[in-house]
């Protein structure tokens, strides 16, 4: 379980952090929205953002590998015992079934069911951690770095090779230090 906690809790922490973060960057109006109410103290739109994050871009887009129990049929797709299941949480997260404007980033969007920690019986151990590992960060970030904008094109961004977890092999930022703030 601890070896659990630090290989899994750490990757896909800074997954999120780092998805989250150029989120954040390729959305400027939910930045300033996010900064703003950071600087002021409201944690609950904080809290808000990490579970919007998790939805819109999440560091793990897929879960292990299910096998059926007993033949069934989904979506039309007959399923036999035994088959292999591979769940997409990347796409049930984008579901427009269960999120109004799926594609749209919402740091206040708060209605949460997302499948970014799994579900039921499969949901991580470590999840209120990463949760507050991603508040601490990005509220330290969002107070301390004013003018945050990334360091290079898009396209020059290199994604870290996998077919569960999704993540940046780094994210090079630029910020103003003159403009660095810092909550009284």
């Amino acid at each position: 379980m601890a070896f659990i906690l630090l290989f899994a809790g750490f990757e896909t922490t800074v997954n999120l952090i780092g998805n989250g973060v150029l989120a954040l960057l390729r959305h400027p109006g939910e930045l300033a929205r996010l900064r703003e109410a950071v600087v002021a103290g409201d944690e609950g739109l904080l809290a808000s953002g990490v579970e919007e994050l998790l939805r819109f871009d999440g560091p793990v887009e897929l879960a292990t590998w299910r096998f059926a129990a007993e033949p069934l049929s989904l979506g039309g797709v007959r399923i036999g015992r035994g088959d292999p299941v591979l769940v997409v949480l990347a796409a049930a997260d984008r579901d427009p079934e269960r999120f109004r404007d799926p594609d749209r980033l919402d740091v206040g969007r708060g209605d949460g069911g997302h499948l970014g920690y799994g579900h039921g019986i499969h949901y991580c151990v470590g999840a209120p951690l990463a949760r507050v590992e991603a508040r601490v960060a990005l509220g330290v970030l969002l107070r301390r770095l004013g003018g945050l904008r990334l360091g290079v094109d898009v396209g020059e961004l290199r994604w870290r090779g996998g077919l569960i977890m999704r993540g940046l092999r780094s994210l090079p930022v630029r910020f103003a230090p003159e403009q660095v703030t810092e909550r009284q």
